[in-house]
């Protein structure tokens, strides 16, 4: 997602950052662009509107024309203004701060991703050590309550036995009790949905929220549906009066218009984003470090959080000491393998820090797939101890017994095993060249060395 947008605004960027004395003639052309740019994401007209004005009521200033870099501080206009757009420096975070059990309620129209998202934030929640029970509300869509009780088992939580044949109201106001009496501290509501909004449906989420009078009213918007997505906000908004957003499917190729229009339209904040379909894809949202990712200014924020959530410290301390002892082997580079897709795709990594998002269009498949980096672990797998701990002593026989067992062929495994040598060199002469060599070896990146 984003990714049209962003590369529009950098070219308009490039631009400003090519002036060396800007005038206001300058500033309004680059701003026609931008206006241009939003309008074919999908942004809100209004929210595009406002949004170029405040920019150049800025941009104009004395301060910034008279600056060394006015075109740079254009930019940091920009940014600070789609910041404030989508509700930066707000606090976003959940209202839990109550007497136990806190209700939650998701709402939101067939298709949104809905149930999915119950599992995710139930997750989230456990992680931040709370225990939160699940309950299947809606009685309508087939096999509604089955896939939320699937996703309970899979999350080892547990889930309300309702059944489709009872009141929607009912189940909510039984779980609310069953909590309360049974040590949940946080209930999650998986509404009904439709394919638009209705009468019915409204008055049912109506009735289940006087029944649960819950703290939090999030709507889980489909991202893809753009301005759609807003209009749908505002009508359940006026009838539920919600707390917030959850938008799913932000990893998806939607213009962008939902995420920058929706906080500015009904006032009330994005809370969480979905990028995947796997439990862990669900990110508190932060507008700013968002923005940054538009702005091709990656978000190493996020790569820390997403690295420390994931990586062992002491593993990792283990794995410097077998570098520095010449001791690293294909035992370690599975290991690392296996952190690194808990953090996500490689893309989405590489995607937050700052400069590698355009690096990787430019590698055109020089970068491992998902599917390939599967490959390398099932050959890894077929070793031995000894071969994965001495690569150096798999001979023909062994190469053609390990691609037998990975189901793959002895040029992949002979290919795997030179560029585990050549990674192997490469690590070990950028931890004596130092720092400055990180940017030596990205350039042999764009050159098509192993990846590995």
């Amino acid at each position: 997602m984003f990714e049209s947008l962003s590369d529009k605004l950098d070219l308009i960027f490039k631009k400003l950052r090519g002036h060396g004395v800007m005038t206001e003639e300058n500033i309004k052309d680059a701003l026609r662009e931008v206006r241009l740019v939003l309008l074919e994401a999908d942004v809100n007209f209004k929210v595009v509107k406002d949004f170029i004005e405040r920019v150049r009521s800025q941009a104009i200033g004395s301060q910034v024309l008279q600056s060394l870099a006015p075109g740079q501080q254009v930019i940091k206009i920009v940014h600070d203004e789609l910041v404030s757009l989508m509700g930066g420096g707000e606090d976003n975070s959940l209202d839990l701060a109550a007497k136990p059990p806190v209700a939650i309620m998701l709402v939101g129209l067939q298709g949104s991703g809905k149930t999915t998202t119950c599992g995710k934030l139930a997750r989230y929640l456990k992680a931040q050590r709370r225990r939160p029970l699940l309950v299947p509300a809606d009685v309508y869509r087939p096999a509604a309550i089955q896939q939320l009780k699937t996703l309970g088992a899979q999350l080892s939580m547990e889930v309300f036995d309702s059944r489709s044949d009872q009141d929607p109201v009912d189940i909510c106001r039984e779980a609310l009790h069953y909590a309360r009496t049974s040590g949940f501290d946080t209930v999650i509501y998986d509404t009904a949905g439709r394919l638009q909004i209705d009468e019915a449906l409204m008055e049912e989420l109506v009735r289940i929220k006087a029944a649960a009078e819950p703290r939090e009213i999030l709507l889980v918007a489909d991202a893809m549906t753009g301005q759609e997505a807003v209009n749908v906000a505002t009508g359940f908004d006026e009838r539920l009066n919600l707390t917030g957003f959850i938008l799913t499917k932000l990893d998806g190729d939607a213009k962008g218009g939902a995420a920058l229009s929706i906080k500015a339209v009904t006032g009330k904040p994005v809370k969480f984003v979905g990028l995947g379909e796997k439990l862990d894809a669900l990110d508190v949202f932060h507008a700013d470090r968002l923005v940054s990712r538009i702005l091709g200014m990656g978000d190493v924020l996020t790569l820390i959080e997403k690295a420390q959530s994931t990586i062992d410290l002491k593993e990792a301390q283990k794995l410097q000491h077998k570098l520095k002892k010449n001791q690293y082997d294909l035992e370690d580079f599975r290991s690392q393998l296996q952190q690194m897709k808990k953090m996500g795709s490689l893309e989405s990594i590489m995607s937050l820090i700052p400069g590698m998002g355009k690096m990787m269009k430019q590698m055109e498949g020089a970068q491992p797939s998902e599917k390939e980096l599967k490959r390398i672990e099932a050959i890894i797998d077929s070793m031995t101890r000894e071969e994965r701990a001495n690569p150096g002593i798999i001979n023909g026989s062994r190469r053609l017994r390990i691609a037998k067992g990975s189901g793959t062929t002895v040029q992949e495994v002979n290919q795997l095993l030179k560029r585990f040598a050549e990674a192997v060199k490469v690590v070990r002469h950028l931890q004596k060249i130092g720092p400055k060599g990180l940017l030596k070896g990205m350039g042999a990146l764009r050159k098509g060395m192993p990846p590995f």
